[in-house]
């Protein structure tokens, strides 16, 4: 039977490059190969056929030769073709190593231990509402693992040195043949490293690393909140077999004040006021967080009403204005009174009941919704 054109048989173009040779070797290998074509009698033929176009294509001398003279350039029987297997890796073992060594995250033998990045920490710091509005250096104790000093990182006992894994040969990995398939995998034994160690460091117990604690200086900009976080890039663990330090992050959470509440960029706080004051009007001196201010109050002032200072509030750590103290006044009760201060009080309310409800307009308000709800509702 007359043989198919290579280039038909992998589905490439003629002026494929090698990358796009493998890979569609790999596609159509995998399609038809008879352990994945159980009771198709054509698959294995057409698999023969696949691994032959691949053999000579992948081979930079043959693939030339079938180029200028097609089949017979290649085919021993006609005088063509080249001694020896295919220098273009047509090794199908090699080809489905790489498969399974990528999947299974492998890759191929002789690349040594693996490098691993370390960990990042997390740092919870707890500020004062001043500290986290104008800005401060906070020192911070934390946990690390360092280098042990006896052994010098390595985790064998001081006066030896790792030994080269038997198992893999120093590769970290090991290759396993399964018929046609060839899957790579860590080493059992090392876990990936090439070496172990059979005489430990007894201070780190060869792990090569010992927990200190170290002392770091934390710069805290103005304006931060709870919930933001600072990065400290290479701070966290150290990395393995020469990887880098993970990062630590600073987690920050704002205390509760005694005064003030803050939202975004404005501060709030409840400020109390006296009968007479909001009834007559006058000053009353309110706390900021850089001294004091004061407001003017009209008479008439009912609890609960609000006065904005501007500029008294606080500047994002993002950027943007500086927001306003905003003050709620909430009338105070007197207590403790004496006899007389009582009948003052009892003469003042017989006084202004005399005069009708025009002292008290919410009060009366609110007495006439409550009597239009009372009759909607028929009583």
């Amino acid at each position: 039977m007359e043989k198919r054109d290579y280039y038909d048989v992998l589905g490439v173009s003629r002026n494929a490059s090698d990358a796009e040779l493998k890979k569609a070797y790999r596609r159509m290998a995998m399609k038809y190969h008879p352990d994945r074509n159980p009771g198709d009698a054509g698959s294995e033929p057409r698999f023969k056929e696949i691994k032959e176009a691949y053999e000579v294509l992948s081979d930079t001398r043959k693939r030339a030769a079938y180029d200028q003279f097609g089949h017979a350039g290649v085919d021993p029987s006609m005088g063509g073709g080249f001694a020896g297997g295919a220098a273009g890796g047509a090794n199908f073992s090699d080809i489905f190593g790489d498969v399974f060594g990528d999947i299974f995250g492998g890759g191929r033998a002789g690349r040594g231990p693996r490098v691993h990045r370390g960990a990042d920490l997390r740092y919870n710091l707890e500020l004062s509402l001043e500290e986290a509005i104008a800005g401060t250096t906070a020192k911070i104790r934390v946990p690390t693992f360092v280098e042990c000093e006896s052994c010098g990182g390595s985790g064998a006992k001081k006066g030896t040195t790792p030994e080269t894994c038997p198992t893999c040969s120093g590769h970290g990995q090991v290759r396993i043949q399964q018929g046609f398939f060839s899957i790579q995998q860590t080493c059992p034994r090392c876990h990936g490293q090439g070496t172990v160690i059979s005489d430990p460091c007894t201070s780190c117990r060869g792990v090569g690393r010992v927990q200190e604690q170290k002392m770091l200086s934390v710069k805290v900009p103005a304006g931060v909140d709870t919930g933001d976080r600072i990065r400290l890039a290479g701070e966290g663990e150290p990395g393995e077999s020469g990887g880098p330090p993970g990062d630590l992050y600073v987690q920050v959470a704002v205390r509760e004040h005694p005064i003030f509440q803050r939202e975004e960029s404005n501060l709030y706080c409840e400020v109390p006021i006296a009968i007479a004051t909001a009834a007559l009007g006058g000053d009353l001196e309110v706390p900021t967080l850089n001294g004091k201010v004061v407001l003017k109050v009209p008479a008439g002032t009912q609890t609960g009403r609000l006065f904005r200072v501007r500029g008294k509030g606080v500047k994002s750590v993002r950027g943007g204005a500086v927001g306003d103290l905003i003050c709620r006044v909430v009338l105070e009760t007197p207590v403790n009174l004496t006899e007389h201060q009582k009948e003052l009080i009892l003469e003042l309310d017989e006084s202004m009941r005399e005069g009708g409800r025009k002292h008290s307009p919410h009060s009366t308000s609110w007495l006439d919704g409550v009597k239009k709800f009372l009759e909607s509702m028929g009583f």
